[in-house]
């Protein structure tokens, strides 16, 4: 939470913030909830654990997780904190926004209902097993442009680094909010971004990818484009779209338009849902991503294939392909 070394924004906003409390029933919602799994599970990387234990695969209790909402979608106008358990059957959340509740349903997609969706997948052994194992994963509904710059950053990249860098490049040059006696960071908006240099960014570990996110920050901030201006497109022109920006391939498109837009066919094929295409689904490799993701978003029925991608993602990629 608090700055670890490394460089802060030379203009810090600290509000001291009150506290707005609140609890839901999981049972109230359709399909149930897990919310250590939909915020593990490699879809965000913006979200944070209190006890810094994110993305380690150690679950003991209940831990409390928290994302700092950016000043474009709170009725403020300022940074908001919001923080989120689930304990004994009920999600709890502590926020310093009176609208705690709606953001967080708009975030983890809790109006979402996962029996429909779930049925609504052709019969497949695969999602069924993911499935059965991972019941009440959600998939998130992150900021577009932070959404945007987490995943120009996961190529190649265990989900524990893309995580480390997200954290990092927050901590280093995002605004902070203070809020219940501790500090938080609040990720940069294009124009924080983009100030900073590409060797700065190579400092927080980016590697080859420092000058896609600070020319990509640059074009956002100056140039009048942005990762919602795909909204509304079909979804292949969607993903088109997102590819103007510097190192966004159709995979990283399609991450976005999953995990931010909305666009919940989409089916990001990464390297664990390409093996699952040459052992389970080989009739759908059509040798191209283009054609290829056409045919497995079909063998996933289409309209909620990006669900099944993601409980197939995350059941490989944490219990492998041989089971």
């Amino acid at each position: 939470m608090a700055a670890t070394g490394l460089e802060r924004s030379k203009h810090p906003h600290a509000v001291l913030r009150n506290m707005e409390t609140g609890c839901r029933q999981v049972a109230a919602l359709n399909g149930g909830f897990d919310l250590t799994t939909t915020l593990e599970s490699g879809q965000s990387y913006l979200w944070r654990r209190r006890d810094g234990r994110m993305y380690t695969g150690e679950v003991d209790g209940s831990p409390w997780y928290y994302t700092v909402l950016p000043r474009t979608v709170t009725e403020t106008n300022e940074p908001e904190v919001l923080r989120v358990r689930q304990s004994e059957g009920t999600i709890e959340w502590q926020s310093s926004t009176p609208n705690a509740y709606d953001h967080l349903e708009r975030l983890l997609r809790l109006d979402d209902n996962l029996n429909s969706i779930a049925g609504s997948i052709p019969n497949d052994p695969l999602f069924e097993r993911a499935y059965d194992v991972y019941g009440g994963m959600r998939l998130v509904r992150d900021p577009p442009f932070s959404c945007l710059i987490s995943f120009i950053c996961s190529a190649q990249m265990r989900v524990e680094r893309i995580y480390r860098m997200q954290t990092a490049i927050a901590d280093a040059y995002g605004e902070t909010i203070r809020f219940d006696g501790a500090e938080y960071s609040v990720f940069p908006t294009p124009e924080q971004l983009a100030a900073v240099s590409e060797s700065e960014l190579r400092d927080l570990s980016l590697g080859y990818r420092a000058p896609y996110v600070q020319r990509t920050a640059e074009m956002v901030a100056s140039e009048g484009v942005h990762p919602t201006d795909a909204l509304g497109l079909e979804y292949e022109a969607a993903r088109e779209s997102l590819t103007q920006f510097v190192g966004v391939g159709q995979k990283v498109a399609d991450c976005v338009l999953l995990f931010s837009l909305g666009y919940l066919e989409a089916v990001p094929i990464d390297t664990w849902i390409q093996t699952a295409i040459e052992e389970q689904y080989p009739d759908c490799e059509r040798g191209n991503y283009t054609d290829t993701s056409r045919a497995i978003r079909a063998q996933f029925g289409g309209t909620y294939a990006g669900y099944a991608q993601t409980y197939i993602f995350h059941y490989l990629r944490t219990r492998g392909s041989s089971e």
